[in-house]
């Protein structure tokens, strides 16, 4: 830490010798960084790559090969100028997993664009909107043989509005709240619609089995939504970051609150190579999951039907691979 005593001691003789102080170059660097942090854009983001394959000949305890790739890439451009700011947020995730001689099936596939823009209310709040739009690349597969389609681009495909405040005490923390939100679900794929899956209106038939009315290919809700976001440097190589968003459909069962929650666990080994550690949960109570046990096999209620309900989603995934960071940190 800079001694004030000898700052004091140096100014007042420069004072005396009737000198005009010149601004250091240290101070101009210093000068400009925080000019730079403060104001303006600042942009970067992360890419990640990460392979692994298995390869068995004759093994006598059994198993199969396997060959999995995914890829990652997470960007963000943010604005700040006096008492605006404007955040954005691009995440795009892919994956596929090749299992034995079965063909190759997706194990991760995210669309995530958020956008927000406020205006200081106060010293840690701001008034602010929201848009985060969320969705897949690809068609996905209840199984491996690829017989029965249950997701697309745009099936599902999530698209939010809101209006409310934002809590901004640091760099590190911010909480946006909002009383008025509106959520709109899609569903492009007619066959999923009909069968009323992401909690679209399904399809109405008559008596003999004949469609009478086509499912909806959209659903609005208006409810309430908040939405928090931590990230920290824990040592110099290890970073953490969890979001989670809470939306209430005020309109249709406000106690049932839709959840999605992720984590991300950076450790950095090198420039290049990154150990991450990642989980997601997800609870929507219109999305119905078939129950299933330790087997995999489906489970069936006491008339022999299929048991299927809102159930809770989470995913685990540990990678290592590539990774290559860009443009400014985010701190």
């Amino acid at each position: 830490m800079i001694n004030m005593k000898k700052i004091f001691l140096f100014t007042a003789l420069i004072t005396c010798l009737g000198v005009t102080a010149q601004t250091t170059e240290a101070e101009k660097k210093l000068k400009a960084q925080n000019s730079d942090t403060t104001q303006g854009w600042k942009t970067g983001g992360v890419f990640g790559a990460n392979f692994s394959q298995v390869s068995l000949t004759n093994w006598a305890a059994g198993g199969q090969s396997s060959v999995t790739v995914s890829g990652i890439l997470d960007v963000f451009a943010n604005y700040k100028k006096g008492n605006s700011a404007w955040d954005n947020n691009l995440t795009l995730g892919y994956g596929e997993v090749k299992q034995g001689v079965a063909s190759w099936i997706k194990s991760d596939d995210r669309i995530l664009l958020t956008s927000k823009y406020g205006k200081k209310a106060s010293e840690d709040w701001y008034y602010a909107g929201l848009m985060n739009f969320k969705s897949q690349f690809t068609r996905g597969y209840s199984d491996p043989s690829k017989a029965n389609v249950i997701s697309d681009f745009l099936a599902p495909g999530y698209l939010l509005g809101a209006l409310g405040m934002d809590y901004k005490p640091n760099d590190n923390f911010t909480m946006f709240i909002s009383p008025f939100t509106a959520k709109l679900t899609m569903v492009t794929i007619q066959e999923l619609a009909d069968a009323g899956a992401y909690g679209v209106e399904a399809a109405e038939y008559n008596n003999l089995g004949e469609k009478t009315k086509s499912g909806e290919n959209t659903r609005l809700e208006v409810g309430g939504y908040m939405r928090m976001l931590y990230k920290k440097q824990l040592m110099e190589n290890i970073t953490f970051q969890t979001n989670v968003d809470l939306f209430s459909n005020y309109s249709e069962e406000p106690t049932h609150i839709d959840v999605n929650w992720d984590n991300l666990l950076s450790m950095k080994v090198n420039k290049y190579i990154t150990t991450t550690i990642s989980t997601s949960l997800i609870y929507d109570h219109d999305i119905d999951i078939a129950e299933t046990d330790s087997k995999g096999i489906q489970k069936v209620d006491s008339n022999g039907l299929p048991i299927i309900g809102p159930r809770t989603q989470f995913k685990y995934v540990l990678a290592v691979g590539f990774q290559y960071q860009f443009g400014a940190k985010k701190k």
